[in-house]
């Protein structure tokens, strides 16, 4: 059997190699692809594998939206966080799931029903679910036209540091680059982001998960240090944080 795996957290790419290679020792894993992008390049040239896990959130996407432009020839279980109802669609049409953090029982029993139920793969029922789960996913904005003097520049949502408003509000690449914006408030814009992977974190600041470097208990809450050029360092208020580590660990 040959699987492939489409994760974009490390720790949890590794934990589920680890369990398959203990559950599936003759098994063949690919190379773990952690985007959108790079599972679209890997579909287009490479024959289908017979067995796919595929996390539902990615860093540029959702996963949906490989399979709506490669229609999967063999099952998909998919790993996630999703709400009940997504889970109960996923059952009806008979493809699993697993949540994280994942349990090697629990993958034991996806492995179980893989093998006893999927011999005949149902894929015109994959394919309609596909459809129906990407319609019903927001989609968040992933790429800023911001403004640079007299032209425009695009960012994307991977490049951003942090949004900061000032008198106007401002994006900050990851590289130290600071870029007028268009949104008028804070509130407005934190409506277009995804919740993944940004973080309100006080009425000035939006930062991005991948910018956190370290973060520092204090009277008041806590004050966040990101990795950036600047050495930003952001106070966060006492209700904010066991939010914020949620958010932190998350996926």
């Amino acid at each position: 059997m040959n699987i492939l795996i489409i994760e974009d957290e490390s720790l949890n790419a590794k934990t589920l190699v680890k369990l398959l290679n203990e559950l599936l020792p003759e098994a063949f894993i690919h190379p773990v692809l952690m985007s959108v992008k790079k599972a679209k390049q890997w579909f287009a040239t490479n024959p289908p594998p017979e067995l796919i896990f595929a996390d539902i959130q990615l860093s540029d996407g959702i996963s949906f939206e490989i399979f709506e432009e490669f229609p999967p020839k063999c099952p998909v279980i998919f790993t996630t966080a999703y709400d009940q109802y997504a889970l109960k669609a996923f059952e009806v049409h008979s493809i699993d799931y697993l949540l994280k953090p994942i349990a090697k029982p629990e993958l034991e029993k996806a492995l179980d029903k893989f093998q006893q139920r999927m011999t005949v793969f149902p894929h015109q029922e994959l394919a309609d679910l596909v459809r129906k789960m990407n319609a019903s996913q927001p989609h968040y904005k992933e790429r800023f036209l911001v403004n640079l003097k007299n032209a425009s520049v695009l960012v994307m949502a991977r490049e951003i540091a942090y949004f900061c408003k000032e008198e106007l509000i401002f994006v900050y690449k990851t590289n130290g680059e600071r870029f007028l914006t268009d949104f008028h408030t804070m509130d407005e814009l934190e409506q277009l982001l995804n919740p993944a992977q940004f973080f309100r974190a006080n009425r000035q600041f939006i930062i991005h998960l991948q910018s956190v470097d370290k973060i520092k208990n204090t009277y008041k809450g806590l004050t966040v240090f990101l990795k950036h050029p600047n050495a930003i360092s952001i106070d966060m208020s006492r209700e904010k944080v066991t939010t914020f580590k949620n958010w932190l660990t998350a996926g």
